[in-house]
Parts: structure tokens; C-alpha cells; sequence
């Protein structure tokens, strides 16, 4: 029989569900310049209200972004902002008075703008001057540049915008691995936090806490979030439109090596290994670099763009170069705009600058020759710089001219692997978003059903496949004797995809949410004077993820999740774990030996387990007895422990037969001597004994082979066809751990 909490608990889901309602308005674009997918791009962008444009370069970004602006502007009546770099601002009122948009006026502060309907752009440098309260809308142009600002800066707009109705953020394709672009992105547009994004779909590996990849079950939830608030396309033919125009012309990379000499001690034929070899590499070969650039560039007509990296190749290549202009970091914000303007106008056939100051978003298609007269590490500096000439829209084709010392090859290999792997993952990225965008941009609703139930039965057992709390609300009340499971460790494993599995939590509040369901069920179900225990441990935090490195008491709110349902605290006995072996796995830096020499104020205890017992108020009406041939002075002595330190952490389930390809790290199985003490101190033979996640069914193999009955759930059909066949071990009495090999059989 159905409880009547499901309702509520059904209602919660749907809230859990990243499904970002919209906030914008329907509306046709009226701007009869755009093309047939920037005018569905827009209008999908309107219906969201806050929403991204990961456009690649040459694809109109600049017309659908300022066609947003304008119809925000309309709709609401008030002034719209957009957030540009330096230059890029200027280029964006000409391409919009170009394609009739409504005027944009440049300003440097918000002293002449009041609540009347207008268009407004500035720069990034200029955002302290103005209170984006007051706008409508903000629209972030090249927002991915926001990387190159501290964590300060971006925190400063994000804040700023926070009441802002309507929000646009627009870039080039982002990188797909740098998921810290995408964290801000989304936090910027009130989507979700970056925090929150990082705990919902992202783990990271071994003690490297700044590399984070997505959790494996989390991957196509990921991508299908994000499609719900973005629009990522490298070509109008993701969207399900013509590409044909837009084939960029070929790319014609020519490498310049420049013998400069050998930078001495060096045993790998002459290429730097060091970033200080790097360096002295760039030293050495600086004269000869920037005389071989200077003699093509004065030789060859048309304009050109020379990138550099150091200040003395752009001081150098200004005075060889008799036409050129550099542009560097400590000029006045007038001296960058005029020399970039000028450039873009053709007034100024040489620019020399570096990828951080001129190379985002700036349109210099009438210019098919650059030179790299410096480079470094950064793919995304060099891609954009390249991209600033090699542009959908480009007639010709483009010459890159790469003059590099003898010494500087590693560092030219390590952006060509790079560039690679952005190709390759721009193009999963988009693979995977393909068919979710199309039907978010062309309004189709996404169909999904990722629950199924279902259940197998033998003599004296019950192997669910659901979701716990719906499975426990329909028993019957107070029927379970006891109670033994390991819960969800609050997103630190994820082992589904479904909105239903706990640890699909975006933070510790949701998780909880979620769990008190389950709790006041158990609470139900559950005899008078019974127990119930759980197995856990005490969580790491992470500097990414909660702002600090240290523990969170994870024991401690899961006891108070209980007692606040009315359960009684009962008991708890501290399980040993090897600090040497955690130290191995996780290479936490608290139990790292090194970290004594270091600063030992950062260094911890190893985190054990815990087995914690709670008691539902009541009588018990059928008391659990022992003899004391069954249950001896000596091994009650033992039980009775504080702390167990005899447990063996090898001794579980075989699991390996279980794993998807899609799963984290491990299944993490029930130690079999915790569950044999509990149910062999805690119940009578013949009692009901319940494990609300299964898993692969240590809990009930472990009950019945020791004459007890057994209920359990599993959301996840994986291990829920494994649980049902050791359960089915259990009964005949034997099971063979290498479940594996019985398979092969």
C-alpha cells in the first residue's frame, strides 16, 4: 500500500531534476539580417532568459548577441550592458550599425545612463564604475577571458549581476576540459554554482585536487544540463542547418627554427626539459628570432600580425619593423584602442602584440599573414590568436609563421597534443550535445525514463529493484526486525545517473533532503525497541569544492538526520583502517610522510569507519537472547570493543563482475565480519532483516546464511542482478567469490 509521503517525495524529485526553468519571454527577433540558425539561436536565447552562445569564431556572434540586446531592450523597456574587451567594443558598435542593430554607445561609466531603453557596451577594465543593478540585461562578450581575471575579479561580476533579470554570455567553443570555464559560465548566469557543478558531476583522482574530471555516470547528465543553458556549435550544421559557407579556408603552419646554439648541460639534443631551460632557450635564440621575423615581414607586403611573449621581442620587433605598432600591457587603454582600431581600419599594416592583450575577439579578416615570434604553453592563447585571422568569413588562405630557437621544440610538440586533444573533445562535446540542443533550441522536450522496477523472490527473500524510499513506503508498518547498510557518501561516489541515487546531490542540503525521506520510512517499518545500523566514515573536504581542506563530520550529521527523525543514539564502535593503504589510494596530503618535513600542521590520522547503531523508542515484543555457549564472556568482550581493529577490509562480496563501464572507483561492499556481528548480536534466527541499498547483496547473503530472512533494495540493475545471484548462493549454501569466473563458465 502506497504511503502518503510519495506524493511529496515525487514532488521533490521533480525539484531535484536540473531542469533550469526559463526566465525570458517569446519573441521573434526582429532584425532581418540574421541568418536562419542565428535567428533560432536567438530566439531560444530569449525564451531562457539567462542563457550561453558558444559560438566558433566567424559564426555571427557579435549580431546575435547585440540582437538579444536589442529585443531585452524592447521588451522591458529599460537599458541593456554589454561587457567587451578592450578594442572589441568599438568593433561591436560598427558590425552592429552595419546590421542595423539599435544604437550602441561606448562609455567608460554610468554617470550619463538613466532607466530609458538604450544599448550600452564598455570594457571589461571599466566594470567598477558601474552599477549593473540598473540594467535589464548584461551580456558578457568573449566571456571566457574572465579566466584571465583573479578569482576576485570574477566573483566581482558574477555579484554584480546577481539581480540582473536577463544575462548572455557569449564565446568562441569553449574548451571541453576546462570545466572551471564552464563552473563560471553557469554560476554567472544563476544556473548553478561552480561549487555546486563540481559536487554534482565532477570527482578528481588520487591527491591531484585541482584536476577534476567528470564522474563517469556523470557524463551524459552533465552534457545534458548543460544543453538546457547553452548552445555549443562549431557549424550551423549542429544545429541541423546548412554549414556549407562556412568552410574555413586552409591553415598553413610554417615552422622557422632559428639556430641559436646549444644552451649547454643539455642532453637531449638540444630541447629545452625545463621550464628554466625554457626560458634560457628563449634568451639565447631572442635576436636571431625576432631578425629572420623583421626581414619577412619588411619583405613581404599586406598587413601582418607578429605575436609575441616577452616584452624584449615586442620592444625589439617594433624598432626592426619600421611600420609596425606594439601594443603592450603597461600602454593607456587609448593607445590600445586607437592601434587596434586603426589596424582593423587598415590604417596600420603591422600590429605586434601578445595573444593575453589583442588576441580575443577582435575580427581582422583582412589579414591572412601572422608571425609567432614567442609562444608558450597557453593552447588557448595560441588558438585565439590564430582565430582572430582564421575565421569563418576569411577568403584566404592563412599563413602562420611559428620562429622558434632550436631549443623551444617541447614546447611547440606539447601545444600540438594540445591541439589535439581540444579537437578531439570540442568534437565529443558537441557529439553528445547535438540532438539535446536541437530539441532545446527548437523547443522539443527531451524524453526520458531512466526508472524501472522490478523484484526476484525465494524461500524467505525479497531482492528489489527501485528506489528505497518508494520500496519502503509500501511495507507494511513495523515489520522489520533490523536494519544494516552502508548509505550514499553525499556525492563522494556516484553510481547512477538517476535523480533517484542520493549521491546525484548538487550539495550536502540535497542529499540530506533526500535521505530524511528514506529515514522516516525505516523509522516506520521499523519494531518497537529494534535496531537499525549504519556504516560510514567521516568525508575529506576540498579546497575546489567547500573552500578548505580538512574533514567534515559526515558520522555526525547522519546521527542527527536520525535523532531528528526520533530515533534513539544507541550506540557506535570504530572500525581500524590502514593510514598506509589510504595514504596510497587517495594520496591525501594530510597522510603524505613528506608533508612532516613540510608543514606538519597540515598533517591528520587516517579517517576510520564506523558502525553506528540507532534504537526505534519502545518495547522490544520479542527480545533478542543469547546462551553463553553461543555467545561466550570472551567474544562479548570483543564485540563490546570500542574499537574493532580485527576487521578484515579484504573479506567482502566479489564485486569486479558488477562494475560498469561507467563506474567510479569502487562498489564499496560491506566488510562480511561487520555484517555478521551486527545481525548475530542484534537479531534472532528467523528475523527480518532489511538493507535499503543493496548493492550486490552483502547484507542479505550475510542473513541468510546465518538463518535469518532478508528484504533489500537496489536502484541500480548492475549490482541488483548481481545481489540476486549470491543471494541464490547463499541459499544453496555455497558461493564462490570469483563470480567472474562463473560467468565465463
Amino acid at each position: 500500500m502506497t504511503n502518503a509521503m510519495i506524493p511529496d517525495y515525487r514532488a521533490f524529485l521533480d525539484k531535484k531534476r536540473l531542469e533550469d526553468v526559463a526566465s525570458g519571454f517569446d519573441g521573434e527577433p526582429r532584425n532581418q539580417n540574421l541568418f536562419d540558425f542565428q535567428r533560432a539561436i536567438v530566439r531560444w536565447a530569449l525564451r531562457r532568459g539567462r542563457a550561453s552562445i558558444f559560438a566558433d569564431t566567424g559564426l555571427g556572434k557579435t549580431l546575435m548577441q547585440t540582437a538579444w540586446a536589442e529585443e531585452v531592450m524592447y521588451h522591458t523597456g529599460k537599458p541593456v550592458l554589454i561587457l567587451a574587451p578592450l578594442s572589441v567594443s568599438h568593433q561591436t558598435v560598427r558590425e552592429a550599425d552595419r546590421f542595423g542593430i539599435a544604437p550602441i554607445t561606448y562609455v567608460r561609466n554610468d554617470s550619463g545612463i538613466d532607466d530609458t531603453p538604450a544599448l550600452w557596451i564598455t570594457n571589461y577594465e571599466m566594470i567598477e564604475r558601474f552599477d549593473l543593478s540598473r540594467f535589464a540585461g548584461v551580456v558578457l562578450d568573449e566571456s571566457s577571458i574572465l579566466k584571465s581575471y583573479d578569482g576576485k575579479y570574477r566573483t566581482r561580476i558574477i555579484e554584480a549581476c546577481r539581480q540582473t533579470p536577463y544575462r548572455l554570455s557569449c564565446t568562441a567553443t569553449p574548451s571541453p576540459n576546462d570545466y572551471m570555464e564552464l563552473g563560471n559560465q553557469a554560476e554567472f548566469l544563476g544556473i548553478m554554482s561552480r561549487v555546486e557543478m563540481l559536487a554534482m558531476f565532477f570527482t578528481h583522482d588520487g591527491g591531484d585536487t585541482s584536476s577534476w574530471r567528470l564522474k563517469k555516470h556523470g557524463a551524459v547528465k552533465f552534457w545534458e544540463w548543460m544543453s538546457s543553458w547553452a548552445v555549443v556549435i562549431r557549424s550551423p550544421a549542429d544545429l541541423g542547418f546548412d554549414g556549407s559557407r562556412y568552410d574555413l579556408p586552409p591553415l598553413r603552419l610554417v615552422e622557422r627554427h632559428v639556430d641559436a646554439g646549444n644552451i649547454g648541460g643539455d642532453l637531449f639534443g638540444g630541447c629545452a626539459m625545463t621550464l628554466t631551460d625554457q626560458r634560457k632557450a628563449k634568451r639565447a635564440s631572442l635576436d636571431e628570432r625576432v631578425k629572420q621575423c623583421a626581414d619577412l615581414v619588411n619583405s613581404t607586403p599586406g598587413p601582418w600580425l607578429v605575436w609575441c611573449h616577452l616584452n624584449d621581442e615586442s620592444d625589439l620587433l617594433a624598432k626592426a619593423i619600421p611600420d609596425a605598432v606594439a601594443v603592450a600591457g603597461s600602454d593607456t587603454i587609448e593607445h590600445k584602442e586607437r592601434a587596434m582600431d586603426d589596424f582593423a581600419d587598415g590604417k596600420l599594416r603591422v600590429l605586434i602584440s601578445k595573444p593575453s592583450i589583442c588576441g580575443f575577439g577582435m575580427n581582422w579578416q583582412h589579414c591572412h599573414q601572422m608571425a609567432f615570434v614567442g609562444i608558450d604553453h597557453s593552447f588557448e592563447m595560441f588558438y585565439q590568436a590564430i582565430r582572430r585571422s582564421w575565421r569563418f568569413g576569411q577568403t584566404m588562405p592563412v599563413d602562420v609563421h611559428l620562429f622558434l630557437g632550436a631549443s623551444e621544440g617541447l614546447i611547440l610538440e606539447n601545444l600540438k597534443e594540445k591541439e589535439q586533444r581540444h579537437n578531439e573533445m570540442s568534437r565529443r562535446m558537441v557529439d553528445y550535445m547535438q540532438d539535446m540542443m536541437q530539441k532545446a533550441v527548437f523547443g522539443a522536450t527531451i524524453e526520458k525514463s531512466d526508472y524501472t522496477r522490478d523484484v526476484a523472490r525465494g524461500e524467505g527473500w525479497e531482492m528489489h529493484l527501485g528506489d528505497a524510499v518508494e520500496v519502503v513506503s509500501e511495507m507494511d508498518e513495523a515489520i522489520i526486525d533490523y536494519t544494516i547498510f552502508s548509505p550514499p557518501f553525499a556525492s563522494l561516489y556516484t553510481y547512477s545517473n538517476s535523480d533517484r541515487d542520493m549521491g546525484n546531490s548538487k550539495d550536502a542540503d540535497e542529499f540530506y533532503r533526500h535521505f530524511e525521506f528514506l529515514v522516516s520510512e525505516l523509522y516506520r517499518v521499523t519494531k518497537p525497541g529494534r535496531l537499525l545500523s549504519f556504516h560510514c566514515m567521516n568525508l575529506p573536504t576540498l579546497k575546489q569544492r567547500e573552500g578548505h581542506v580538512g574533514l567534515r563530520d559526515f558520522r555526525g550529521e547522519l546521527i542527527k538526520t536520525f535523532v531528528d527523525a526520533g530515533w534513539i543514539y544507541h550506540s557506535e564502535v570504530c572500525i581500524w583502517k590502514d593510514p598506509v593503504t589510504q595514504m596510497q589510494r587517495t594520496k591525501s596530503l594530510g597522510l603524505l610522510h613528506k608533508q612532516i618535513k613540510k608543514d606538519s600542521a597540515m598533517c591528520r590520522m587516517g579517517i576510520p569507519d564506523y558502525l553506528v547503531t540507532m534504537r526505534k523508542p519502545g518495547d522490544n515484543p520479542e527480545p533478542v537472547t543469547h546462551t553463553n555457549e553461543s555467545f561466550p564472556v570472551q567474544k562479548w568482550q570483543r564485540y563490546a570493543s570500542p574499537v574493532w581493529m580485527d576487521i578484515n577490509p579484504s573479506r567482502t562480496l566479489q564485486f569486479a563482475c558488477a562494475r560498469d563501464n561507467d563506474d567510479e572507483r569502487h562498489i564499496c561492499p560491506l566488510q562480511l565480519d561487520v555484517i555478521e556481528r551486527a545481525i548475530d548480536l542484534w537479531t534472532n534466527p528467523g528475523d527480518l532483516v532489511l538493507s535499503p541499498f543493496g548493492g550486490i547483496g552483502s547484507e542479505p547473503y550475510t542473513a541468510l546464511k546465518m538463518g535469518r530472512r532478508a528484504v533489500a533494495v537496489e536502484l541500480k540493475r548492475s549490482y541488483w542482478e548481481v545481489a540476486v545471484k549470491n543471494i541464490k548462493q547463499a541459499k544453496v549454501g555455497t558461493m564462490d567469490l570469483f563470480c567472474a569466473l562463473q560467468e565465463a563458465a
